[in-house]
């Protein structure tokens, strides 16, 4: 119990991330140990420690998941979504509630617009519901439109990522289908539990649905749309990406034609996604390019290691190799001295591993 209140204390603790904050325990050996050796960090990045909340905070908010029947599930916990853990941004801790094995059944996500036309949610409705009775999990944002319509579908082997906290709802028509998704199927959360859905929350839960399966599906989107920000993240992550064609007049068709022209799998039923997502051999092992390589934790840097680094550093994001190449600095020298400025609220990160000063 007090290793998962100072894990929670250090996660909440605001400018510490993902990635801060698994340097921090790979440097330190627990999260208490991190929390004592914040201050010291922040100050050698320049600038003032961050607010560690109290544990009392910490407690509150496991008395809250307990009442409304969630619970937190960490990195580390064997049953952590293991396609979602391999992710370099994977959330440290999450909340759930429901069946976390629907996690590990051939989890196929399914995204489109939220002004989906009628044929479209038809379309999706029938989609999910095939995968399911194949055997497969279908996850989605519980948005509006085709999100709906998937989880409907596919109900109960459904998953759903929400933006807010696991105690909120939204959107507000959806209160009925949340609340059987959670006793049904499993209802997943990054934000802690009394957290609104805010617009800047909505890419985090793109990137936890893309990271979380095996492949992506867009039904109907726009070409500037959250759906095709998803269909990227599951590129990146080296996952399916898979499209329904639609009718060249309709504009909510442009963004899934746009990418079966850029490359995406032209799917129109559940046997042609299951095709693209089983291995063509059994035996062979690919490893997902999300999976990190097990970089060395970080280690004590000189002050003349942190103004090299600090040179190489600006407004415009940097790949972290790009600065090991440029300062010849050890890279766990390098990730000492970007976890400081992090700390110091000095360094912002970005996808792709890139690093900008604030």
């Amino acid at each position: 119990m007090d290793n998962a209140i100072a894990r929670l204390r250090l996660i909440r603790t605001p400018s510490i991330g993902p990635v801060s904050y698994r340097q921090l325990v790979r440097r330190f050996g627990s999260a208490a140990a991190a929390i004592d050796a914040i201050p010291d960090l922040a100050r050698a990045g320049g600038g003032p420690p961050p607010v560690v909340p109290p544990a009392a905070v910490a407690e509150r908010e496991q008395a809250l998941l307990a009442r409304t029947g969630a619970r937190h599930l960490f990195l580390d916990d064997p049953d952590y979504p293991p396609l979602l853990a391999q992710a370099d941004n994977a959330p440290v801790v999450l909340t759930v509630r429901g069946d976390i094995a629907l996690a590990t059944r051939t989890p196929v996500a399914m995204v489109g617009a939220r002004n989906a036309s009628a044929a479209a949610c038809r379309f999706a409705r029938q989609l999910a519901q095939s995968l399911a009775e194949r055997g497969a999990s279908v996850v989605s944002g519980l948005a509006r439109g085709i999100d709906t319509a998937a989880h409907q579908g596919a109900m109960p082997a459904t998953i759903a990522v929400i933006a807010g906290g696991i105690d909120t709802l939204y959107p507000p028509e959806n209160d009925e289908l949340q609340q059987r998704i959670a006793a049904e199927g499993l209802l997943i959360a990054e934000m802690p539990p009394g957290t609104q859905a805010r617009a800047r929350h909505f890419p985090h839960r793109n990137r936890i649905i893309a990271a979380l399966s095996l492949g992506t599906v867009v039904v109907e989107a726009a070409p500037r749309s959250g759906s095709l920000i998803t269909a990227r993240l599951a590129g990146e992550a080296g996952r399916e990406v898979m499209a329904v064609p639609g009718h060249p007049s309709d504009p909510r068709a442009q963004g899934c034609n746009m990418l079966i022209r850029d490359g995406a799998t032209l799917v129109q039923n559940a046997d042609d996604v299951l095709e693209q997502l089983r291995p063509i051999d059994e035996r062979a092992a690919v490893r997902s390019p999300a999976a990190g390589w097990g970089a060395p934790p970080p280690e004590d840097a000189t002050d003349a290691d942190r103004r090299t680094i600090e040179r190489l550093l600006g407004p415009v994001p940097v790949a972290v190799d790009e600065l090991v190449r440029q300062s010849g600095c050890a890279p766990a020298v390098v990730q000492m001295v970007l976890l400081e400025l992090e700390l110091a609220a000095r360094l912002e990160r970005h996808a792709g591993g890139r690093v900008s000063l604030c």
